[in-house]
């Protein structure tokens, strides 16, 4: 199961990445577009604080569920191409960076282990069906999810070194 390092950071350098080497539209892909990315791959896992809130009122909404779905991403996906066709693109950025990162996490979910246990509910509402590859529990490693977020940020930080200079700001 990716951990909340993983989810936001991934979903970061893979903004960035595309940021910096794809479109290089800075005007458009500030760096707090950037950080908001980070923070909407990380979305989808509102239920957990929703559910602790919703016990108290006797409503039990179950982590990997609704959120976890491809509507959630939709929910943010809308915005982006209305204000595409109204000519704001610095909006339509921003809710695209966030229907990514919401979608990335989902994605996440599925390939490496998270979401519902059984999986993730690709069709929903169509169908409750959940699908998985679980990819961590396929491999039988329990600490790779740790693992990998220590790869992510050493590797981040290198990249940021060599692209950006990070240690000019130390």
């Amino acid at each position: 199961m990716p951990l909340a390092v993983t989810h936001v950071l991934l979903t970061i350098i893979l903004i960035d990445l595309y940021r910096d080497y794809v479109t290089k539209h800075k005007r458009f892909f500030s760096l707090e577009i950037v950080l908001i990315g980070g923070v909407a791959g990380l979305l989808p896992d509102i239920d957990i604080p929703l559910g602790w809130i919703m016990k108290y009122f006797g409503i039990n909404i179950v982590h990997g569920s609704v959120t976890h779905t491809p509507w959630f991403a939709l929910l943010f996906l809308i915005p982006a191409f209305i204000f595409l066709n109204r000519g704001n693109r610095k909006s339509a950025t921003l809710y695209f960076v966030i229907s990514f990162g919401v979608f990335f996490h989902i994605f996440l979910d599925w390939f490496l282990g998270g979401g519902m246990h059984e999986g993730v509910m690709w069709l929903y509402p169509f169908s409750m069906q959940a699908f998985k590859l679980h990819l961590t529990s396929m491999i039988g490693w329990k600490n790779l999810p740790a693992g990998i977020d220590a790869i992510l940020l050493l590797g981040w930080l290198w990249h940021e070194e060599v692209k950006h200079k990070i240690k000019d700001f130390i």
